[in-house]
């Protein structure tokens, strides 16, 4: 199973995306959209962005290392979770590139 992007509307109305890996876990999230347009339009971000390393932040938190995607102009498109170890942020950014660009969408929008 490949990787897929998930569309959710949280209960306040504004949209979600996630990025889940073909085993399930998400390895990217993304910033709260108040039209479901603008959370499409992150989606093609992440895809068209995914594959340029220089794209990564790689930070470390409070509690552990993790990492943001931008795009081309800076903004954040989506953040990791916060990983146990950089070596596993790093994996997590593999997985990102290898996954986003031919991600299927999962619209959990559509009723």
């Amino acid at each position: 199973m490949a990787g897929k992007f998930v569309l959710t509307k949280g209960k306040s109305g504004q949209f979600h995306f996630s990025l889940k890996a073909s085993n399930g876990q998400v390895i990217l999230s993304s910033e709260m959209y108040t039209t479901k347009a603008a959370a499409l339009a992150g989606i093609e971000s992440v895809r068209k962005n995914a594959k340029e390393d220089g794209r990564y932040e790689r930070k470390q938190a409070k509690t552990g290392p993790m990492f943001n995607l931008k795009a081309t102009n800076g903004q954040v498109i989506g953040s990791s979770e916060v990983y146990s170890s950089e070596a596993s942020r790093d994996a997590g950014i593999e997985s990102v590139k290898k996954n986003a660009p031919e991600a299927k969408l999962d619209d959990t929008t559509a009723a």
